[in-house]
């Protein structure tokens, strides 16, 4: 199976872990950075698996949903807090760890390739980095 990556860097937003006993249980941002890599069995007729300037509608996902946004588990305390603002930019998820921010997106952008790709495409592997030094990857 062939398998190629798209990477997207320099994503602007925060997240907070509260349940951290240190630094983490503060909202804090990074430039993160989602490589994403697909595999076919068969290439298209450009010998692609899959066309980088077709993927629009990932880059648009990450710009509604993730761009200057803050991103907070669903069941945080600090949303009651700071409840919503047109200043502040929530996105809620179940987990947003680094790992859990690499599950999520793995399944949303594999949900999004389904319905916009006509050919077997899948996605295999999807890291997310919050800077140089840390990251996580998930792939079933």
């Amino acid at each position: 199976m062939t398998t190629c990556t798209k990477i997207y860097k320099d994503i602007p937003f925060a997240h907070r872990q509260p349940n951290h006993d240190g630094h983490c249980a503060f909202i804090h941002g990074h430039n993160w950075t989602v490589e994403i890599t697909f595999a076919s069995k068969e290439l298209d007729e450009n010998n692609f698996i899959v066309d980088f300037g077709k993927l629009k509608y990932i880059k648009s996902w990450i710009d509604e949903n993730l761009d200057h946004a803050c991103l907070v588990n669903s069941d945080d305390p600090c949303l009651i807090e700071l409840g919503e603002s047109k200043y502040f930019k929530f996105f809620k998820m179940r987990d947003c760890s680094c790992e859990g921010i690499a599950t999520f997106l793995f399944y949303t952008f594999s949900d999004l390739l389904k319905s916009n790709e006509p050919r077997d495409v899948k996605i295999v592997k999807l890291i997310v980095k919050e800077d140089s030094k840390n990251s996580a990857e998930y792939s079933e």
